[in-house]
């Protein structure tokens, strides 16, 4: 497997997935100003991209601070590597500056997965120009000012009686999806550990325990795609794979600080455990957990070990066992890659009970991919 193939066509992916081509964009227009229909607004950070970016940025920092893996002396020599770090540098530049050219515009609370790497390009900034208590040069203000309207957007969003956000609360309903958890969190989380906002850290620790208080199915452990507290009522299927994805995801990123390992540490790792019992022997996890004889997913399987992964880095997963069912996971993750595109993953849902059993290539099996395949785990 290529991993700088993988860099190259996540990048030109970054730019290039969900905008619509002159076709699109003529047909657009009819519908919206000549028939006067409703159309979605075309968001140039949603959450594909955004999973796109932090891949990205994630290959940005191994780079730049730990040449020398295995996986870098097969793919660059260094002149080679600064090209490439470069070259993610200046796409995720371009990504954030397009959509800055737009005003910024904030439509949904997938929006925050971009947030995570804005977040990180701002503080990548402020460390190299030592500026940070003078307020920045120009272009460090302007990813502190997007990444404070983002954590605002997140803190004043619709919210149920328990304090859960509403995954679309411009459609009149009281839906809190497992997506949420993964989309929303780790921003949430980060920022507020980065500039001493506790109530966001909060916020993203909340969302999560009401979760595994409301969304769980009793018997298996495993989470119903969504709820709905207004009529006490669990929705979708149980064992969603990229439901359990979405979570694994958002509790992983909570564990920086102490205020979220003394609060999750004991719901993730029996979460794991529960999910690596539907590990299959091929080391994929399947479209729906317990559909071990039906197909594999690589989004699902690429979410999860990218959550094992970084479990076993801060010492949250502790045992040989996570080491191996991550190393299984990723064997088959990189058996499913072909020219820098990973394959066999389901098509992306539609709500609850809408799930398309079309299996391609698509962003959100790149971006975990970019984090999980070719490396190496550490403290275990």
């Amino acid at each position: 497997m290529d991993k700088k193939l993988l860099i190259e066509n996540a990048c030109k992916e970054l730019m290039h997935y969900g905008v619509p081509d002159m076709k699109a964009r003529c047909k657009r227009f009819v519908r919206k100003y000549m028939l006067g229909r409703k159309t979605m607004p075309v968001d140039v950070i949603f959450w594909p991209t955004g999973l796109l970016a932090g891949g990205l940025w994630y290959c940005r920092a191994e780079l730049a601070g730990q040449y020398g893996k295995e996986w870098q002396k097969k793919a660059f020599d260094e002149e080679q590597m600064h090209e490439m770090i470069l070259q993610i540098e200046e796409v995720l530049e371009a990504y954030f500056d397009r959509w800055r050219g737009k005003g910024m515009p904030l439509y949904f609370l997938d929006d925050l997965v971009a947030g995570e790497t804005f977040l990180e390009q701002y503080l990548n900034r402020a460390a190299k120009t030592d500026m940070e208590l003078k307020g920045g040069d120009s272009r460090t203000r302007q990813y502190r000012e997007a990444v404070d309207k983002m954590a605002d957007y997140a803190m004043e969003y619709a919210k149920d009686d328990a304090g859960s956000l509403l995954y679309r609360a411009g459609q009149g309903n009281g839906y809190v999806f497992a997506d949420m958890l993964g989309l929303v969190c780790p921003f949430l989380y980060r920022y507020g550990m980065t500039f001493n906002r506790k109530e966001c850290m909060e916020l993203a620790v909340k969302q999560i325990a009401n979760f595994l208080a409301y969304g769980m199915d009793g018997e298996s452990g495993l989470p119903y795609h969504g709820y709905d507290m207004t009529d006490d009522c669990k929705y979708g299927i149980i064992g969603w794979g990229r439901a359990v994805g979405w979570m694994l995801r958002g509790m992983s990123k909570c564990f920086l600080s102490d205020y979220g390992r003394e609060r999750l540490r004991e719901p993730f790792v029996g979460f794991v455990d529960t999910v690596l019992h539907y590990q299959r022997v091929d080391g994929a996890f399947s479209w729906q957990l317990q559909a071990l004889e039906g197909p594999a997913d690589t989004s699902v399987t690429g979410m999860v070990c990218a959550a094992l992964k970084e479990g076993i880095e801060l010492k949250i997963l502790v045992g040989e066992k996570y080491r191996q069912a991550f190393l299984r996971g990723r064997e088959s993750l990189e058996k499913s890659v072909r020219d820098g595109r990973v394959y066999g993953c389901s098509g992306e849902c539609q709500g609850f009970g809408l799930y398309p059993q079309r299996y391609d290539t698509y962003p959100w099996s790149l971006g975990p991919a970019l984090i999980v395949c070719d490396d190496v785990v550490e403290g275990v």
